[in-house]
Formats: structure tokens, sequence, C-alpha cells
């Protein structure tokens, strides 16, 4: 064998070989493994016979993002990298502009602004589509392309081209800050007994910014609670149960899952021996609630709180 298909095979080995040492399942066809033979030559051909030089990872990281992109919009394949950044947003700061975003229809679309931040000060909305960044067309970007080219160096501007429907495009250019990492942006009284508690993301501290909060709430006399999940666009499970645990009792079914792999069945119940806090309670949600959040709202609807 080549040198050159001697560095491809150890590629594909490591990308493929752990499935093949586990065996096919007795319900997996065979076709589907003559499939990645298919694969194989393909991605052989092109780095023999392409015009420009290709980097075989490369190319099979693309192969996977289009595997991906056949499934839902939720299904992501991450790298090293990317991973990396996702661990950012959920446990520290960045530099940015304080929008969590989504593709749809082979558009970035703005899920949600970040309170506080550049992009909540100048009026990005939910469902907002960025159809360019810096004049460049973001149609077929990946979720991923489109955080590298919003993210950078605190004090730098960027111009985002914004479709919102019954709108014109329009350019609005922003200047990135660093985006700090707060879930419970604020909480207070808004009425005699009645706490108003404002959830906007749910990262490593959620759950101890809610009871926090709570705590003060209580502290000023509030009787009954409003959580506002309006637009948080989700994040950490535990932390949607850390949630959920302040208003169930102990015991409770807060969420389970379901999938074909073995072990993906799993039921998730409030196991943190708390008060059971009895108080009236509202649920604020609407189109921009996702993941985590909606596993909050459904969970206090399900358990009749």
């Amino acid at each position: 064998m080549k040198p050159r298909h001697l560095g491809l095979a150890a590629l594909l080995v490591a990308l493929f070989g752990a499935g093949f040492l586990a065996g096919k399942s007795p319900a997996t066809s065979d076709s589907s493994y003559r499939g990645l033979d298919a694969f194989v030559e393909v991605l052989d051909k092109v780095e023999r016979n392409y015009v420009d030089p290709v980097q075989p990872d490369q190319l099979v990281k693309g192969a996977i993002g289009g595997m991906m992109k056949r499934l839902d919009p939720f299904s992501q394949y991450l790298d090293r990298a990317d991973y990396a950044d996702l661990r950012t947003i959920t446990e520290g700061q960045f530099g940015g502009l304080g929008i969590v975003i989504s593709i749809r229809d082979n558009y970035p679309t703005v899920i949600s602004p970040v309170e506080g931040t550049p992009a909540y000060s100048l009026g990005i909305q939910s469902g907002d589509v960025i159809v360019k960044i810096d004049g460049a067309a973001t149609r077929g970007f990946s979720s991923e392309d489109a955080v590298r080219k919003l993210r950078g160096p605190e004090g730098t501007p960027v111009t985002i081209t914004i479709a919102r429907e019954g709108e014109e495009p329009r350019d609005v250019q922003i200047t990135r800050e660093v985006i700090r990492v707060k879930s419970v942006p604020y909480a207070f009284l808004v009425a005699p007994g009645v706490g108003y508690l404002r959830v906007s993301s749910f990262s490593e501290t959620t759950g101890e910014e809610v009871r926090n909060a709570i705590a003060r709430l209580d502290k000023l006399g509030a009787k009954s609670l409003v959580l506002d999940l309006r637009d948080n666009p989700g994040g950490l499970l535990n932390q949607a149960v850390d949630v959920v645990e302040n208003f169930v009792a102990k015991g409770s079914l807060v969420v389970f899952t379901k999938g074909r792999a073995a072990g993906s069945n799993t039921k998730i119940y409030a196991e943190t021996a708390r008060a059971h806090d009895e108080r009236p309670l509202v649920v604020l949600v609407n189109g921009g609630s996702a993941s985590a959040s909606e596993i909050v709202a459904g969970a206090i609807q399900d358990l009749d709180r």
C-alpha cells in the first residue's frame, strides 16, 4: 500500500474502527456497512484525483456534517474545538454579541438574545434571520460557522444583516463585548407578596442562582412566584432538574429519555430533600423557550404545580 493510502487507512480505522470492533447487532443489516465501502472508495478517489490537494480529515468532517443535516436541527457533531466553545458558553465568558442561534431553513436564526448584551440592547429579536455577516452570505452555514464569524475580541465591530418577518433586510453594526453567563439577571417583587424570577439560560450555576434568588424573595415576603422562562434557549439538563426540585416533592419524576441505543432509556427524579414549595406558581414561556426551559415548564405542568 502506498504511504498516502496508509495515512487514509489509518484515519478511517480511527473513525470507524470502534463500530466494527463492537460487532454488528442482530438488527443491523449488512447494507449499512456496505455503504461505508462506497464512502471509503469515493474518499480515496477524491484524494487521488481532485484538481487541488485535499485534506482527508476535512472531507470526513464535511461528510459527518452532511449526515447531521439529514437528521434534524438539534443533532450536531462537535469536534474538540466546538466542544470547548460549548463549555465556554455554559461555564464562563466569551467575546461576542450576546445571541443564541440555530439553523432554520439553511440560515442562522436567532433563538434569543441574551439580556444585557449588545445584541439585546440593539433590539435583536427571537426569530431574526441572519442572512449576511460582514457582507458575506450565510446560506448553508452551520451554527458553528456562524459562531466563529460572530465571536471575536472585545471592542471589535461586526455587521450582521437581519431579515425579520414583515420587514426589509437591514444592516446592524454591533460592537463585541465580553459576554458573562448569568442565569438569573434579576429577581424582585412585582406586587406585594408576588415574586418575579427571571431565568435567561441554564448554565452550571443556574440551580444555585435560582435558590439564592428564591431566598432573597422569601425575605421580601413573596407568597407566590412568577418564573419567567421566555426566550430562554435552554442548556444543561442537570440544572433544569435542579430548578424543578425547588417546586416539587422529593421522588417526583422530572424527565425521562427514550432511545434505541442500550442505556438511553433513563428516568430522572427529584432527589434533593428540599422543602416542598407549595406556594402559587406561574411559569412564563414563549416561542423562544427551548430545551431545558421546556423540561422545566413541562415538569411543573405535568406534576400539577
